[in-house]
């Protein structure tokens, strides 16, 4: 199956243009790179393509220059003869005798272009080839469209290109794909010696073989076409043609025009001869009278998904409490020490940086008193000139009783001298201030500090101090687990200085990236979150500082250049530095930034607008722009062009967050409305709209006009504006400029696909470049995160045309955001798994297969797995770091709570959920799925609550008849006590330990699909439902208890029957043999294995098996050489008894402190060898130590907390139970299976019902996310298997050569009790965990094996069956398509 991501599927091809672009790149003294391969885009019958970049916005672009390099220029140092040579193998070729032993083997080639290969043998180091190319000799050698890496452009005339040195001889190969060019002449250069070689006194010369081949790939662009069919249109008579006759026009005109090509007739000189200016005009014209035109569509390259598979190292979700410890500093001491005492509430903390010093501000308040402290770790004599206010900015002097000893009253202030203390040991020595303040006569205390000579404010305002109750109070910040702690701490101390301005905020965030690099991806993940805080408004952006534009934007560029180094030596971290950019926004060196305090005052003085709103704004742009400038520029722009209406002004602003209140706070406030008049409005718009794109250009990090504008360049000028002349990058990828032409083109379409397969192309070709050094790699990576910023836009604004969309429709976009995800993620396996599920999905739909919709649902369900992934990941790694750092700055915890949810709704992510979610529905009705998958068909009455895990209550006993919606069910929970139904969206599988549970314990047990029928269920919590299942579908509705007859559900559960178990004794042997399995040494699970063999047909296999048997632990226990831990166990359990499950963990851990007894390992040693099976201990002492920490283990599980408490539910006596150890050989499966053989969840006993996975069957009986593949087979028609469900689970199990310690305890056989399952069996040798790509695995697309394998299936518990004489419960594999089985036992 191919994996190419230029599919096309739904996209019918009717024309294609090959987009050439001319080597950009070409300038003096500037390296020339080599081309990736050429766009291709494809149009229905399409309209005109004029470009959206105008000539202000292209810059200058690049032409293919016609040099002529001077003859006298060429100096000879010698004579050479040249002796020809032909090469066989070649079309062109010769040899040529350059100096003494060096020669010079040449050869031309066609391939898909013309290839001129030289070699020089015997050659100096510093070779360079000096050349161009000539239609005929003697004329103007031009410069390739082609040109080899390393090559330079030499006095702009000629391009050099260096040889590359193997041993003796150089090499070098260039690529010609021009057909203008007729040959190649050139000279050999050595700089370092300054030779030139020649042809006896001439330019080598190289004549190109005929390349009909070459010129078959040279296509007309499509603009081309149009305008020769619209000139042929004109020729016949301007007839009315029907789509039909006109696509033949097209085909026509290309024809004559690829003749025209095939003569040796250039592009440029084709274009000049037929697209005059009036003839575009008319093309225009007449294309936009079309109806039946179709959008362009871009011909997406052929592409490998596999190629864009990022394995990084894993984000670490480790709990880190420092990164690096350090010791707290004296003033986090006295903060610290106030803060632990008793009855002490923290009204007000801040820290104020004093040139290198610091200053520490805590207001608290107990006993009715607010107290006061000031501290700095400043030496010398420090003074505080200061006094009371009862409102913000007063004066008002202290009274006496409240000034400390040594105070001088003055007119309205008050001076102290600091104190001196030390904090921790001599060396931390502070000096503070503390004074007690009755509550409510003032508010504030303002002051300033003199230092020596020197008056210290707070950036030349006076410090001031609240003591009002804040509104919020300050939470407790915790201890930073999960954070980097030290960074967070230090960003809190900063905060007082960043809220002055964003320079200040930026330089420091600067300051601080080296530190968070070092802290790993926690690091990166604290300044996120602090910049996001910044970008969504939860942080001050300025406090009573001015500063430049210029200033800003030169900040924003230092802090994005170290954000920018980090990414090209950790691309690890690319999907946190991409956010951190993106919250930031660009900025600028040079005038950046000083445009937008200069381009105001133009946009002012052509306009006439000097005073109102806009003199307002204009001296808030001077004193502090931020990116409301934007949101206000464009709110202004709406205005005008609603024709002045006020309305439509706030409504920008509000939509994006701007406040009347908001635009007062500013330092320079904004007071007024715009009032324009209407002879304003052209001149506006126009000035705006070039004002617009420079504020984006600093404060827009997802702008997608202002990225490209930065990387493919522009120029700006007119009317008194500043110029502005941004060169474009170098480098780019051919056909990139008329690809981002296209996507500006269709940017704002309804019909989106177009366009997201053009940002996506564009995101494919920017990909290598993001990954190569580059100066401008910052400009690079603004692109592409605008290009995957327009794709989430672009695709909600579809959300109203896609309402009745057909499936394909949905898939395919389902299919391209899929893409655009990968390409933003740095952990992108399971995402590209589902992008190729979708792929195969579509395609069955193509192919007419009947169950591509059942496919589509396991994929859906497989990529739903993978946004929660996604989702986990993101709040494990940001939200502690939110949290901390929230408290720290005592932001509102509403913003503190959400913080991760709302990361994750901006990003690609909750579009590609939100089409997951609309297709849904779509496919259950096409598959016949229903709302529901009933596990366990039966009917409840009970009251409904709501629980988020059923993990949070499976210990609780409730009361009443209860009746659980629980947002996730793993599999491995316990049914809590009086729950009579459990539904959830989740999707556990039907074989899973909660559904074999639940089918037990006669509990309703269903997963809904249906979100509108999961919020009704959720509405009705607290009510009375009665709910009556079929194995299809469940109806619900609301009762009255007097209105029902009392069942066993509407009374409270009653004890279950008791079940007695059984202690069994050690029977002196410590390994037995499966000969020797008897009732009395293990359980049911080894006993069933040993009788199958010999029993069931040569085609199923059936493992070796050895065992230690009941009592084993027990007497290990008892041995002398673990006294200490028998003793130590003795009391834990105890423990447990009086204090409940707390010291389950304790006691499985101090179980595997046993060692083991010399007689154990002898005999199971034996055992194994007679067996067959190989013994651990022959590959080292290490191997058996693994070994019998597995068989530790396995004891251990005993205390579980879900075998615990299913035991304790049914009153077991809990030392009753004894545990066995089956050991067998693990089989490397390629699958494994669990077998029903009665229909678990319609009970129907003729057919056999099955799950498959992939690898070992752990990921299907443990607690493994996502579905197995299931499937039903008729007992009278098992070769007729019908697939009831494909896999969703995105991890498979994988194990070498090993040997695998199954528990075998006596709490498993017991009739009537769900034993099985409850504990572990431990491979001594750890699974590896391997991302498993369905879409190829012919098991799903190989019909024939399909049927193959589960036939076979379905005939191994068929036969076991028949063996037993009662309905099985069968595990097994299947090892290159055969049949193993591990285990069988009655089904419960």
């Amino acid at each position: 199956m191919s994996n190419s991501l230029g599919h096309g599927l739904l996209l019918p091809t009717v024309l294609e243009r090959q987009i050439k672009s001319s080597c950009n790149g070409v300038v003096a003294n500037t390296k020339v790179c080599r081309h990736q391969s050429v766009s291709h885009i494809r149009r229905f019958c399409s309209s005109s393509s004029s470009s959206l970049l105008g000539n202000d916005f292209r810059g200058r672009r690049l032409s293919v220059r016609k040099l002529i390099l001077p003859r006298s220029g060429v100096v000879s140092r010698s004579r050479f003869e040249a002796v020809l040579a032909t090469d066989p193998s070649s079309e062109v070729g010769g040899r040529f005798k350059l100096k003494g032993d060096i020669e010079m083997q040449v050869d031309v080639k066609i391939l898909s272009v013309a290839l001129l290969e030289i070699q020089i043998t015997n050659s100096t180091d510093h070779l360079y080839l000096h050349w161009g190319g000539t239609q005929k000799r003697n004329e103007k050698w031009v410069l390739p469209s082609r040109c080899p890496e390393g090559s330079k452009v030499f006095n702009n005339q000629a391009l050099r290109t260096p040889f590359l040195k193997s041993g003796s001889n150089s090499f070098l190969k260039v690529e010609i794909d021009d057909p203008a060019i007729e040959a190649i002449e050139f000279l050999i250069v050595d700089e370092r010696q300054d030779l030139w070689y020649k042809d006896n006194g001439q330019n080598f010369y190289v004549k190109l073989p005929l390349r009909e081949k070459l010129v078959s790939n040279v296509r007309v662009p499509e603009d081309l076409v149009q305008i020769q069919a619209y000139l042929r249109w004109e020729r016949n008579g301007k007839q009315t043609y029907t789509p039909e006759q006109e696509k033949k026009e097209f085909e026509e005109a290309r024809k004559e025009l690829q003749r025209e090509v095939e003569k040796g007739n250039s592009l440029d000189d084709i274009r000049k001869k037929i697209a005059k200016g009036e003839i575009k005009t008319k093309v225009q014209k007449q294309l936009g009278k079309k109806t039946y035109f179709t959008p362009e569509r871009i011909n997406r390259k052929k592409r490998d998904i596999m190629e864009l598979l990022k394995k990084p190292t894993p984000l670490s979700v480790k709990e880190k409490t420092s990164i690096r410890p350090k010791d707290l500093s004296a003033l986090e001491i006295f903060s610290k020490a106030i803060g632990e005492q008793s009855d002490t509430n923290i009204l007000n903390k801040k820290m104020y940086k004093l040139a290198d010093k610091n200053l520490l501000v805590l207001v608290t308040n107990a006993s009715s008193k607010i107290r006061v402290h000031l501290a700095t770790d400043m030496e010398g004599p420090l003074t505080l000139h200061w006094a009371l206010s009862e409102k913000a900015g007063e004066w008002l002097v202290p009274p006496a009783n409240l000034l400390p000893v040594g105070s001088i009253s003055l007119d309205k202030a008050a001076e102290t001298q600091f104190s001196t203390i030390y904090v921790d040991g001599a060396s931390n020595k502070i000096q503070t201030f503390e004074i007690d303040i009755d509550e409510g006569i003032f508010t504030g205390m303002p002051f300033v500090l003199r230092h020596g000579e020197n008056w210290l404010k707070d950036n030349d305002s006076d410090f001031y101090v609240e003591f009002t109750e804040p509104k919020k109070p300050i939470k407790d910040a915790g201890d930073g687990k999960g954070t980097a702690k030290d960074l967070l701490d230090k960003i809190s101390s900063l905060e007082s200085v960043a809220e002055q301005s964003f320079m200040h905020r930026f330089n420091i965030a600067a300051d601080l990236i080296d530190e968070a690099k070092d802290a790993d991806d926690l690091g990166l993940a604290g300044i996120l979150v602090w910049m996001r805080f910044m970008a969504t408004r939860q942080l001050v952006w300025n406090k009573n500082y001015c500063v430049k534009p210029r200033e800003i934007s030169q900040a924003q560029d230092r802090l994005i250049n170290k954000l920018q180094n980090v990414y090209k030596n950790n691309p690890q971290y690319s999907e946190l530095l991409r956010m951190i950019m993106s919250s930031v926004g660009r900025g600028g060196e040079g005038d950046v930034g000083q445009r937008i305090r200069d381009e105001i005052l133009v946009v002012q003085k052509n306009n006439k607008c000097k005073g109102g709103m806009m003199e307002e704004w204009h001296q808030k742009l001077h004193n502090n722009t931020s990116p409301d400038d934007v949101v206000i520029c464009q709110a202004l722009i709406n205005y005008i062009k609603s024709d002045l209406d006020i309305s439509v002004y706030w409504d920008t602003l509000n939509s994006n967050g701007i406040t009347k209140e908001r635009l007062l706070s500013y330092d320079r406030a904004i007071h007024n409305e715009p009032n324009f008049t209407s002879d304003q409005k052209e001149g506006l718009l126009r000035d705006l709209g070039n004002y617009l794109r420079t504020l984006k250009a600093v404060h827009s990090g997802a702008d997608l006009e202002s990225a490209i504008s930065n990387c493919m360049g522009y120029i700006s000028e007119g009317r008194g504006m500043v110029g502005v002349n941004i060169s474009p990058i170098s480098g780019l990828p051919s056909g990139f400029r008329e690809l981002l032409e296209f996507v500006l083109e269709h940017v704002e379409d309804k019909i989106v696909e177009p366009l997201l397969e053009g940002l996506l192309e564009a995101r494919q070709e920017l990909k290598p470049l993001l990954s190569q050094s580059n100066d401008r790699l910052k400009d690079l990576l603004f692109l592409d995160i605008a290009l995957d910023s327009t794709v989430r836009t672009a695709i909600e604004r579809s959300y109203e045309v896609l309402k009745n969309a057909k499936p394909e429709k949905i898939m395919y976009l389902i299919i391209l955001l899929l893409e655009n995800l990968i390409l933003s993620s740095d952990d992108n396996e399971d995402l590209i798994y589902c992008w190729k599920g979708w792929f195969r999905a579509l395609t069955m739909v193509k192919n007419g297969e009947n169950d591509w919709a059942l496919f589509a649902k396991s994929v859906l369900d497989r990529t739903r797995l993978a946004l929660a992934s996604k989702g986990e990941l993101y709040h494990k790694l940001l939200q502690p770091s939110a949290e901390y750092l929230g408290a720290l700055l005592g932001l509102d915890q509403w913003a503190v709570s959400i913080f991760t949810e709302e990361m994750i709704r901006s990003g690609s992510a909750a579009s590609l959920s939100s089409l997951v979610n609309r297709i849904d529905p779509i496919l259950r009705s096409v598959a016949n799925l229903g709302s529901w998958q009933v596990i366990s068909p039966v009917e409840a009455v009970g009251y409904l609550v709501v629980v988020d895990e059923l993990l949070s209550v499976q210990n609780k006993s409730y009361e009443k008849p209860t009746i659980l919606v629980a947002k996730t069910v793993s599999g491995e929970e316990e049914i809590p006590d009086g729950t009579v139904a459990v539904l959830t969206p989740d999707m556990p599988d039907v074989l899973s330990h909660v559904s074999v549970r639940a089918r037990n314990s006669k509990v309703c047990f269903a997963t809904c699909f249906d979100t509108d029928i999961l919020d009704d269920l959720r509405a009705k919590e607290g009510k009375l439902l009665n709910l009556k299942p079929t194995s299809a579908d469940i109806t619900y509705g609301e009762v009255k208890e007097e209105n029902i007859t009392r069942s066993n559900n509407l009374e409270e559960a009653s004890p279950s029957s008791t079940i007695q178990l059984v202690k069994k004794q050690f029977s002196g042997r410590y390994a037995v043999s499966s000969e020797e399995f008897t009732s009395e040494m293990v359980g049911a699970k080894s006993r069933n294995i040993a009788y199958l063999k010999g029993k069931v047909p040569s085609f199923v296999g059936i493992p070796t098996s050895v065992a230690l048997p009941f009592g084993v632990f027990e007497k290990v226990l008892s041995d002398d050489i673990n006294q200490g831990v028998s003793e130590k166990l003795h009391i834990l359990k105890k423990q447990l008894e009086a204090e409940g499950s707390d010291v389950l963990g304790e006691i499985r851990k101090m179980v595997l402190d046993l060692s083991a007894p010399p007689q154990l390992v002898e005999e199971l040693k034996d055992k194994m060898q007679s067996s067959e099976m190989p013994w651990p201990g022959d590959e080292g002492e290490q191997r058996w130590e693994q070994a019998w920490l597995a068989i530790k283990k396995v004891w251990a599980s005993k205390w579980n907390e879900r075998a615990y408490f299913s035991t304790n539910k049914v009153k077991l006596d809990h030392d009753f139970l004894c545990m066995a150890v089956l050991v067998q050989e693990i089989i490397n499966a390629d699958y494994a299976f669990v077998i029903h053989t009665t229909n678990p969840s319609s009970g129907d006993s003729s057919e056999i019902y099955a799950e498959v996975v992939k690898g070992l069957g752990e990921t299907l009986v443990g607690a493994y996310p996502g579905r197995a593949l299931s499937f039903i087979s008729k007992k009278d028609n098992l070769d007729s298997p019908k697939v009831l469900g494909y896999p969703s689970k995105p991890i498979g199990l994988f194990i070498r050569r090993s040997i695998i310690f199954r528990s075998d305890s006596n709490g498993e056989d017991l009739e009537g009790y769900a034993g099985a399952g409850l504990y572990d069996s431990v491979p001594m040798d750890e699974e590896d965990k391997v991302v498993v790509d369905y879409s190829s695995d012919p098991l799903i697309v190989d019909f024939d094996f399909q049927k193959s394998i589960l036939s076979s299936i379905a005939r191994v518990g068929d036969c076991i069956e028949k063996l037993y004489g009662s309905p099985q419960d069968i595990e097994g594999v299947v090892r290159d398509g055969k049949i193993y089985v591990v285990q069988t036992r009655p089904q419960m």
